[in-house]
């Protein structure tokens, strides 16, 4: 059996998405910037896309900017949003991913601003009171919080973020990538200035996204070279991936309800199994459905002799997990946001990420192979 419990660093592609991908590179070739027949037709296609996110997000159709992805919607919020209305301070938190937290280290080490970070707790919850703390003792900020932590799931009350940023006058940008899709986003309700979408997280395809900027902000291009995206981003669009993105959105929408009592039922018993088959098990960040990302899952195994193998061995026996973000394999420097959240360095711990094509049989497989691996068993 293969495996694949890693849909946090990205999905498969949901086969409607690809048929509707797959008619577009087939019949409309069109640059969407011609002004000839095949040329409308593209950008028929945009714009009809466009429409159709902002309608899932109760938002305009202007508000919403396609992008190659989600790090790079994020360093157009964070770096035209600080430059663009002249920001000196910034607020984010050490759990942030790195598309977030090396845009703003950059930008500190340039002198452009004063970067300071919000207190977590050990299960990665944001504390709010030092939040308004520092937007209070700072001018006017940048606050950069996710929704939902990418490695240990962890929410944030984004209602609540947009109120404190909202009193203290300050523009707030939220990693989205991990929940669009997955939750609901009203966007004349929630306080945002600045959401993002990776379409490949929620069965889309990689290398398009898009960046909503609120109409009561203001911000000039991060790409020059053309005047797409109503002149705020140059650059051909990518009409295809738009147009999956659009479907994957519209999919994910319509079966959310389904899809999310589902998977949630799935990483409920695998919870369950780990903590009847394996002995020392703990987990990172929130497991409390209230609290968590329904699709994320971190355990931390008591097997420390073995820290380095887990993953491979996993590997070995066909299971696809992850040690953190997938934006960091490869390095061996260990998981940022395990360290600030005060995690054991001399435990493994492993994410595992699941979608609505996994099963229980999956889960079986590989809590038996993990029970197996740890070798230290109830």
């Amino acid at each position: 059996m293969r495996v694949y419990f890693d849909n946090a660093a990205t999905t498969p592609i949901d086969p409607e998405v690809l048929k509707e991908m797959y008619k577009v590179m087939e019949n409309n070739y069109g640059n969407p910037s011609s002004i000839h027949a095949h040329g409308r037709e593209a950008r028929s296609l945009i714009e009809r896309s466009r429409k159709t996110i902002a309608n899932l997000l109760h938002t305009s159709p202007a508000e919403i900017f396609f992008t190659s992805g989600g790090t790079e919607a994020d360093n157009t919020a964070i770096r035209c949003g600080i430059i663009d209305n002249q920001l000196k301070h910034a607020v984010s938190s050490r759990l942030e991913h790195h598309a977030v937290i090396h845009t703003l280290e950059a930008m500190e080490k340039l002198g452009t601003i004063k970067l300071s970070f919000v207190d977590v707790d050990g299960k990665g919850n944001i504390n709010y009171d030092h939040l308004e703390e520092l937007l209070k003792n700072n001018s006017r900020s940048l606050v950069s919080l996710m929704h939902a932590n990418n490695e240990l799931g962890t929410i944030s009350d984004m209602e609540r973020i947009g109120d404190i940023c909202e009193m203290h006058n300050a523009i707030y940008h939220s990693d989205t990538v991990q929940t669009m899709g997955h939750y609901k986003h009203d966007l004349k309700k929630l306080k945002a200035h600045f959401m993002v979408c990776a379409a490949h997280k929620l069965h889309g395809p990689k290398g398009i996204g898009f960046l909503h900027v609120n109409h009561r902000i203001k911000i000039k291009p991060f790409i020059y070279g053309g005047a797409q995206e109503r002149n705020m981003r140059g650059g051909t669009e990518n009409v295809y991936g738009i147009v999956g993105l659009a479907k994957a959105l519209e999919i994910a929408y319509a079966d959310m309800e389904q899809n999310h009592q589902y998977v949630q039922g799935l990483k409920t018993y695998m919870i369950d199994q780990l903590k009847e088959n394996v002995y020392g098990i703990d987990f990172n960040g929130e497991i409390d459905p209230m609290k968590s990302l329904y699709t994320v899952l971190n355990v931390s195994f008591p097997c420390s002799d073995m820290a380095d193998m887990l993953l491979f061995n996993l590997d070995i026996a066909g299971i696809s997990a992850s040690g953190g973000s997938a934006c960091s394999s490869g390095t061996d420097i260990g998981s940022h946001v395990l360290s600030a959240i005060g995690g054991n360095s001399s435990r493994p711990s492993v994410r595992f990420s699941f979608s609505k094509y996994n099963t229980k049989e999956e889960v079986d497989f590989t809590v038996a192979k993990l029970k197996e691996l740890c070798l230290v068993t109830v």
